[in-house]
Order: structure tokens, then sequence, then C-alpha cells
């Protein structure tokens, strides 16, 4: 009974540190897109991504060294009885999940986030975070490839979103603009990105995890960067601020609780918490940049947000 007693009280505490770690992310992420928009006034996408990917990288290293050295010890006084041969065979398997997840959820971390960035340059804050938010249909849509069935529900918000999505970005002559397309793209592989983290977290360490997927984001975007943009030291210290806070808390700490948060929750709860990022982003627009939706984009989002919400009933 004691022991019944004590895994309920774990559960409980879970169930209230799970959303509130989520619900944070959200808030960073949603402000990050004013970051992202007054960045790109002083340098290129790649540039951004990755300066700011590689500096949340960094910020990551010392964290995990504390972790480490509590780790150890803990090790110590739990008196681990396993053979050392054992031991290191485990330690083998780990390290190599460890790089696959890393590296997995670098590379599409990567193209999901140039896309975005690509396409916060030709449209507003609020409107790009509503765009982002799709990938919560997205991931019970993708789920269907790998077996899961789907609900009458949710074939309903899909329908609804398009809805939205047409009267947020589809002009007079059904012409779309370039930054739509490249948000939505971006929406689709944000969806890949939480499916991938959905299946190696459980399985290593979210913390170190993460600070791989930033390097590896940061490394592949400074190939793009060197073919495609101009480097200037200049321009990366004019937007000093947005790439600090977006390299720290959008990447260094927001990725990293949406890794933390999601290990061992539901995903489907989780990506609905997540998708708060589109409602800060809104007020970030609003407060930062005093930017405004028109009647009809209003209404969008309030569409996509409403499907949104109905995807994970």
């Amino acid at each position: 009974m004691r022991v019944e007693n004590m895994d309920n009280s774990k559960m409980k505490k879970r169930n209230i540190k799970s959303p509130a770690i989520l619900v944070l992310t959200a808030l960073i992420w949603g402000f990050a897109f004013v970051a992202q928009s007054v960045g790109m006034d002083h340098v290129g996408p790649f540039t951004f991504n990755c300066v700011r990917s590689i500096l949340g990288g960094l910020v990551l290293i010392p964290v995990i060294l504390v972790m480490d050295r509590i780790g150890h010890k803990k090790g110590i006084e739990d008196n681990d009885q396993k053979t050392a041969e054992d031991s290191s065979q485990k330690t083998d398997k780990d390290r190599a999940t460890l790089i696959k997840g890393g590296v997995c959820c670098g590379v599409v971390l990567m193209a999901a986030s140039s896309l975005q960035q690509i396409g916060i340059m030709t449209t507003s804050v609020g409107k790009a975070g509503f765009l982002t938010a799709l990938y919560i249909v997205l991931v019970p849509v993708l789920g269907l490839i790998i077996g899961k069935r789907c609900s009458w529900r949710l074939w309903i918000s899909v329908a609804m979103a398009l809805a939205g999505f047409y009267l947020l970005c589809i002009k007079d002559g059904f012409s779309i603009e370039k930054g739509d397309i490249c948000l939505l793209l971006s929406a689709l592989l944000f969806s890949v990105h939480i499916i991938v983290i959905d299946y190696f977290s459980p399985k290593t360490d979210g913390v170190k995890m993460s600070c791989i997927q930033f390097f590896v984001c940061g490394l592949v975007c400074g190939v793009f960067m060197l073919i495609f943009e101009d480097f200037n030291i200049a321009s990366v210290m004019a937007a000093g601020i947005p790439i600090l806070y977006a390299g720290v808390l959008s990447c260094g700490v927001a990725y990293t609780l949406q890794i933390i948060g999601q290990k061992n929750y539901n995903i489907t709860i989780a990506s609905l918490i997540l998708s708060l990022e589109s409602v800060f982003s809104v007020l970030g627009g609003w407060l930062v940049l005093h930017q405004t939706l028109s009647i009809r984009e209003g209404i969008g989002c309030v569409v996509i947000f409403v499907a949104v919400i109905l995807a994970q009933l």
C-alpha cells in the first residue's frame, strides 16, 4: 500500500510538472518569433540559425557536466552490482543511441528552423506563429504512416485547419506568398521533429541529445551560410540581443525543456500545450513590434486554433 501511494504521488507530481514545463516552453518559443523577426534585419536565415544553434549547444555543456557529476555520485551510492563487461556494453549501446538521436533531431531541426526563418522574412510574427502551429494537426496525421489510427474528429480538424490556412494566407486571386509556403513546410518538418523526439527521448539522456542536435543543426546551417550568405561579424553583433534570446532561451532552454517535458508524457497532450506558442507569438508581435492582424487573418487564426484543440480531443 505504501509503495502504491508513493507511485501515485510521483505520478501526480509528473502530471503537474510536465504541463508546467511545456507551457514555459511555448511561452519562450512564442516570443522567440519576435527575436527571429528582428534578427533578420541584420543577418541571413542560415547565419542566424547557425550562430543561435551553436550558442544553444554551448549553453548546455556546463549543464551536462553538472548533471553527469550528480549522476556519478548517485551511481556510487546505489552501488550497482552489474559486472564491468555488462556495464561497458550498455554504455556503448547508450552512446550509439544518443548520437543517432542527436543527429536525427539536428538534421530535422535544421531543415524546419531554416524554412521557418525564411518564411518569417516576409510575414508577420503572429501569422508565422499560427502557421507553425499547424504541426499539431500534422502530428497525428503523420502517425498514420506508422500505423496509428485517426478518429473522425481529426479529419474535421484537418478540414478546419485548411479553412483557417485559406483565410490566413490566401490572397485575392487565389495567390499565396512564398513565405507562407515555407512556413507550411516548416510546420510539416516540426511535426516530424516531435515524432523523432518522442521516439528517442525515453531511450537516452534528453539534455545531451538536445546539445548534440544544436551542434548538428548549427554546423549544417554553417555550411549553407558559407555557400549562400556573406558572414559578417558586425552584422552578427548588430543582431546580438535577438540571437542571444533565440540561442540561450529558445534553443538552450526551451528545446531542452521540450525534451524533458515530453519524456514519458502523452505526446498528444504535449503537442496541444506546445501549440500555445501561436498565441504567445501574436501577443509578442503586438507588445513588442506593434503588429496586428486583419479581421480575415484573425478569423483564420481562430479557426486554426480551434482545429488544433479539436485534433487533440
